[in-house]
């Protein structure tokens, strides 16, 4: 009876864990094993020619030594690393300007929020193609604005000049980025308290005291999370730059999500792209170790 009992308490025990089966599935299928697929093709010769064949040789570490060694990898990283830096920077002060600015209470406040939020929810190839246009030489509404207020004199081919292509495609990332950056630190600010506040206005502090000695500080942990989201979301951006330069003028845009696709679906090296993207996979898991280090610095302070 004793074992009977124990057996019915298990099996009720396991009913549990069945609900859990359907979504781990779900990532050991696209996401664990995509992971070590990846992996492995990253240590084997794999080409357009012997990919049908199925006889992929083991090289080791060589695809990894022919990817660092290739000089257009450096350009991809040095864009790479610009891309988002300035998409961070910029989307994230225009953001919070924002969240200051919503976070308090006035009239049309929610359907403004909710407008603004638009940019965040249209589909990448439809703002990419809208400032694509924009941007062009001789039809762009960006040029025909310049030229009537007289900054410029003629008109200017923002996608197709190697001085401006890559800022072209950061104020398009900067504008699709503003307002997931103020959503988060809108929820943050409006989870501070308010008794704060109200003891600094009494002891005479005025806005400004009270936003770099309160608010900012009591805001690290929010924009923590928001500085590793925008990294990740940044850093692995492939849509944006192939809707509108598809890395070029002269590999002005190459970043590395582009240029592993490149390798991978251009030049048909295969085990060079899964390299890359493994490599990618390394920059922003070092991101997350910073993060999670920065993390548990402010608990235990």
């Amino acid at each position: 009876m004793v074992k009977q009992s124990e057996f019915k308490r298990i099996i009720e025990k396991s009913k549990d864990y069945t609900f859990l089966m359907p979504a781990s599935l779900f990532l050991l299928l696209f996401l664990v094993y995509p992971i070590f697929f990846n992996l492995n093709l990253s240590f084997r010769d794999v080409n357009v020619g012997n990919l049908i064949q199925g006889e992929r040789e083991l090289v080791g570490l060589s695809n990894y030594v022919t990817v660092l060694k290739d000089p257009l990898f450096v350009k991809a990283l040095a864009n790479s690393i610009v891309f988002t830096v300035g998409t961070i920077i910029f989307s994230t002060c225009i953001g919070f300007m924002l969240a200051l600015y919503f976070n308090k209470p006035f009239p049309g406040n929610k359907w403004m929020r909710s407008i603004l939020l638009i940019a965040w929810m249209t589909p990448i190839i439809i703002i990419g193609t809208v400032f694509r246009w924009m941007l062009s030489g001789e039809n762009g509404i960006i040029n025909e604005i310049l030229m009537n207020i007289g900054i410029l004199s003629q008109p200017n081919y923002w996608l197709t000049d190697t001085n401006t292509a890559l800022f072209s495609v950061i104020i398009t990332n900067i504008w699709i980025s503003i307002p997931f950056s103020m959503v988060i630190i809108l929820s943050g600010l409006q989870a501070l308290p308010g008794n704060i506040y109200e003891a600094a206005k009494i002891d005479g502090a005025n806005r400004f005291q009270q936003f770099f000695y309160i608010t900012l500080p009591l805001m690290k942990p929010t924009l923590l999370v928001l500085l590793m989201l925008g990294v990740i979301f940044t850093f692995k951006v492939f849509d944006l730059i192939y809707i509108m330069t598809a890395g070029g003028p002269a590999d002005a845009t190459q970043v590395i999500p582009f240029l592993a696709y490149q390798l991978s679906f251009g030049m048909y090296r295969f085990g060079e792209g899964a390299a890359l993207s493994n490599i990618s996979f390394i920059i922003i898991g070092l991101f997350a170790l910073v993060y999670l280090y920065f993390i548990r610095r402010e608990e235990v302070m």
